[in-house]
């Protein structure tokens, strides 16, 4: 079971971290929730009528790790459109966000809570032991898998990743390699998501 998932009998998934894992992992979503944002009831007006029928941002995010996490709707990196039709494609996006972002930011942002959470009873049962088996109910495996992807997106965007092309690479770089911490991070998350989605496979 180390460094990998494992189904559990009648759903659900196990893995056995250590300590330094539990604390990269819980290091990393917590990093997530400060780049996500506050989600409803969080800010200043703490008004949640306000924040039920608040709008999202019609524009895209200017940081790229938020554009790969929340990316437009309508858009296509490969096709170059006519001017006509990219305003188009961008109207149609910014109308898509501004309704759907608030949501997508507050699903991540559970997900990433749920995992923060359920390691920090791991820690606390575990203590003094040096780690764990950490064993999740099918919800909670969901609730990983999102913030395992949405880490691995987060991560692949400061790495430049953009296809498994680059990620051949990525095996390929020195030790001295300042960006090495990043990568086996990067590799090691992937690691732990593939077979968390075998797991839920029926």
């Amino acid at each position: 079971m180390p460094g990998q998932f494992e189904p559990l009998p009648g759903g659900g998934a196990a893995v056995a971290l250590d300590a330094v894992e539990i604390s990269i992992i819980r290091s990393l979503a917590v990093q997530l929730l400060e780049l996500i944002g506050p989600g409803p009831g969080e800010d200043a007006s703490g008004d949640p009528l306000a924040d039920l029928f608040a709008e999202g941002p019609s524009e895209p995010p200017s940081d790229p790790v938020l554009k790969r996490l929340f990316p437009d709707a309508y858009t296509d990196p490969e096709a170059a459109p006519e001017a006509a039709e990219a305003e188009e494609r961008r109207a149609h996006s910014a109308e898509f966000r501004r309704f759907t972002e608030n949501d997508l930011r507050a699903g991540k942002r559970e997900n990433a809570l749920a995992v923060v959470g359920s390691l920090d009873a791991l820690a606390s049962a575990s203590a003094g032991e040096g780690g764990a088996v950490l064993e999740l109910a099918p919800d909670e495996s969901r609730q990983w898998l999102g913030t395992l992807n949405d880490l691995r997106l987060a991560i692949g965007s400061r790495l430049d990743i953009a296809d498994e092309d680059d990620t051949d690479l990525l095996y390929r770089l020195p030790d001295e390699d300042p960006r090495k911490p990043m990568v086996m991070a990067y590799l090691w998350l992937g690691g732990l998501q593939e077979t968390l989605v075998s797991t839920l496979m029926p």
